[in-house]
């Protein structure tokens, strides 16, 4: 690191468990995030302004008026830009040293490429679709995934890692072929911090898989913005999962 590194980082460097070697690991880092909503804009901002070297942003939504209340990446300036090209110019105001690339929604080859690429994924989507193609991606290359999902008043976070042999992967969690219900911030409504809530566990996960420091948060860790309570449930790995199970 130059000395405008040091002391940008400083912060970082004096926590021990992190240091000047895991700043390095991360400045050497490269991100994914899917969505650049409301999950994926703190996820961004915590990323870029903690050094992470390089972040590929996939999202092929635009920014639309309604997307202001809580996807703090953007600006009304820039209602009608694609959300990918507002973060990259967010972002790269807010720490010029970190490379921001701009993709547009991902799906087979190109989904498949972004991930061998990255050294971890953040999963910032909003829809099951997406998710449960972001999981097998992840499971076949053996890339990390932190997992965030927020709507009304309610948020979880899932971690998985599958570099290690007993651990669940999302499909584990809600098989692909569950009835679950989807909800959609557009017609149930969501509180804005609580995106910012969740997309911050996003950040302090990956981060501390990429800086090599501290514990994964094992299990579905549920946060209900009502009572202000955190929650945690088991996540064993399925037998008979059909993605990471063979």
């Amino acid at each position: 690191m130059n000395d405008q590194q040091l002391l940008r980082y400083s912060r970082h460097i004096l926590v021990d468990e992190i240091g000047i070697e895991g700043q390095e690991k991360l400045l050497a880092s490269h991100a994914l995030i899917i969505g650049a909503g409301g999950l994926g804009s703190p996820a961004a901002l915590y990323l870029a302004s903690a050094g992470i070297g390089t972040l590929s942003i996939a999202d092929g939504d635009t920014v639309e008026l309604s997307n202001l209340q809580r996807q703090i990446l953007h600006t009304e300036a820039r209602i009608g830009q694609t959300k990918t090209t507002s973060a990259q110019a967010a972002l790269s105001i807010l720490n010029p040293e970190c490379r921001v690339l701009p993709l547009p929604r991902l799906a087979g080859a190109a989904l498949n490429e972004a991930v061998a690429k990255a050294d971890i994924v953040l999963d910032c989507s909003d829809n099951f679709t997406t998710r449960y193609a972001l999981n097998r991606v992840c499971v076949s290359f053996q890339k990390p995934l932190v997992s965030g999902a927020a709507i009304k008043l309610s948020g979880q976070l899932f971690v998985m890692d599958p570099r290690q042999p007993d651990a669940p992967c999302y499909a584990c969690l809600y098989p692909e072929d569950s009835s679950d219900e989807e909800l959609r911030c557009a017609t149930t409504g969501i509180l804005a911090p609580l995106t910012g809530v969740i997309g911050c566990m996003q950040a302090v996960e990956a981060i501390k898989l990429m800086a090599g420091f501290g514990t994964p948060a094992s299990g579905l860790q549920r946060y209900d913005a009502l009572s202000g309570q955190w929650s945690k449930s088991k996540v064993r790995k399925d037998p008979n999962c059909k993605v990471c199970t063979k």
